[in-house]
């Protein structure tokens, strides 16, 4: 187990494979910790260097007050990053692990060669919708709302299988809720479009077909402003890395060869 400590906040980090392959940086979604990740990095060759973060507020690592701003979450990563001596990164971001992959590129455009967004955009809905939901958990904590989010989650027929659910609607409900909310809050004040615009390195967008938190059009928009090839995951919502591991992984593993 890894901690790297970024201005008193101690972040959880998993650094795995040879430390001279190709580097691949996860960030996960809101809600979720680096486990996210588990079934669709089985699926990805051996030889790649896979770091792994839980970010503030979530997982192993710290939960400082919020709110966060997504520069907050950005500089985690690249914290991370230069403490393990990460070059030449292709980064992947799940939903506001997208948002900091392009943070992470506005402030450090040295770090990322190659850019992978997993159902998200460039900008995720509006501040207002934000801050009316940092206002309802205020009032009723994470825990009532997380059978509600698994509906945008995960396809129909991964809901069917109650015991498929169960370990990610309980991994969202033990999610501290200061680190929710401040995460709601960065996604609230993150607009990359002019970030997504000016994009110069690959890009490669996905997105699941019944996601319901970012759905496909909005992530095609954002792929289209990137120039960025955009595929379509069947049978999935927001988390397709967990409803079809070795599918995303073989777009992710396409992509690194492609981009090598």
């Amino acid at each position: 187990m890894q901690m790297i400590l970024n201005a008193g906040v101690a972040l959880h980090v998993l650094d795995t494979g040879p430390k001279d392959g190709a580097v691949v940086m996860f960030a996960n979604s809101l809600g979720t910790d680096l486990r996210v990740w588990d079934a669709l990095i089985a699926h990805l060759p051996a030889d790649l260097r896979v770091v792994r973060f839980d970010k503030r507020g979530h997982g192993l690592s710290d939960c400082p007050d919020g709110p966060y701003a997504i520069e907050d979450l950005a500089n985690d990563a690249a914290v991370i990053a230069d403490t393990l001596g990460l070059k030449d990164i292709t980064f992947v971001g799940l939903s506001i692990g997208g948002l900091i992959g392009h943070g992470l590129i506005a402030a450090r455009p040295d770090l990322v060669k190659a850019l992978v967004l997993m159902d998200t955009a460039a900008k995720i809905g509006t501040p207002e919708f934000w801050n009316d939901r940092i206002s309802s958990m205020q009032a009723t904590g994470i825990a009532p709302l997380a059978a509600g989010v698994m509906e945008r989650w995960f396809a129909e027929k991964f809901r069917a299988d109650a015991l498929r659910v169960a370990p990610w609607q309980n991994m969202l409900s033990r999610t501290p809720l200061e680190g929710y909310l401040g995460c709601c809050a960065a996604i609230a004040g993150a607009d990359f479009t002019e970030t997504a615009r000016a994009m110069t390195i690959p890009v490669l967008a996905m997105v699941g077909d019944e996601d319901g938190a970012t759905p496909p059009e909005l992530v095609q928009a954002t792929a289209k402003l990137c120039g960025a090839e955009f595929h379509l995951i069947k049978d999935a919502g927001h988390l397709p890395c967990v409803e079809h591991p070795a599918q995303t992984a073989q777009l992710i593993t396409d992509f690194l060869k492609r981009t090598a």
